[in-house]
């Protein structure tokens, strides 16, 4: 089995509220790793802000005392790479917030993920449907990202926008003077909740920047996923 293929993290990724922004290119282009091209939605470059629960959390098949259930809020963009004859539909993280600090620690020393460690709290009713409030204070002041979910679950519709945002099963992190860093991301596919409303209170630019913060607005797309068990597979470094 080679490293790349080993399991690093597994986990349930629960109750995923992911709201997603059409932005300038402009905004992300410097971002996109090197070996990795921007991957648009028919022609629009998209960023999504997403809060979930992160529960029965192992590294290395171990869970870790305290840290096995907590928050996580992140913002991320669309990439993809060609390799081994595949298209692969991958993620660049600009913010991820989590309230444990050995998680965010090791996701920083091994993955160059860039993971803000903050108070956090929530309040999630599974429902069906789902009602969930993320909340994390990073500058003094509580942010909540928060929805209902509305009606029936359904399935992810093959070529959709949602289709687009949750199957993402690569991650890639590259640094100026660095390789880019690329992993696997396994899990089931999900079901879906459409989201009529958000109740969204955060200022975007320490989440995202000042560069990202004019384009967190309108989300073109709401909805919770109800999550599934996922597999974070070893890092490895890629030739761009």
């Amino acid at each position: 089995m080679s490293e790349a293929s080993r399991p690093f993290l597994t986990a349930q990724w629960r109750n995923l509220l992911m709201l997603t922004y059409a932005v300038d290119p402009k905004a992300i282009i410097d971002r996109v790793p090197a070996g990795t091209t921007l991957d648009p939605w028919r022609g629009q470059a998209l960023v999504s802000v997403i809060g979930f629960q992160f529960l029965e959390t192992k590294v290395l098949g171990a869970p870790v005392p305290f840290h096995q259930d907590f928050e996580e809020v992140n913002l991320r963009f669309y990439v993809r790479r060609s390799a081994d004859g595949e298209t692969r539909p991958g993620v660049v993280f600009v913010r991820e917030m989590v309230p444990r600090p050995f998680v965010g620690g090791m996701a920083r020393l091994l993955y160059r993920e860039p993971y803000q460690v903050v108070p956090m709290r929530s309040k999630v009713s599974p429902g069906p449907p789902p009602d969930v409030d993320y909340q994390w204070n990073a500058t003094g002041t509580w942010c909540s990202l928060a929805a209902s979910g509305e009606g029936s679950a359904n399935e992810l519709v093959p070529g959709s926008l949602e289709e687009f945002v949750a199957m993402r099963h690569w991650g890639y992190n590259g640094e100026p003077g660095k390789e880019t860093l690329e992993y696997r991301v396994d899990h089931a596919r999900w079901r879906i909740w459409h989201v009529e409303t958000t109740r969204v209170a955060y200022q975007a630019a320490p989440l995202c920047g000042h560069e990202l913060a004019p384009f967190l607005k309108d989300p073109i797309s709401a909805f919770i996923a109800d999550g599934s068990a996922i597999t974070v597979h070893w890092r490895r470094t890629i030739v761009s």
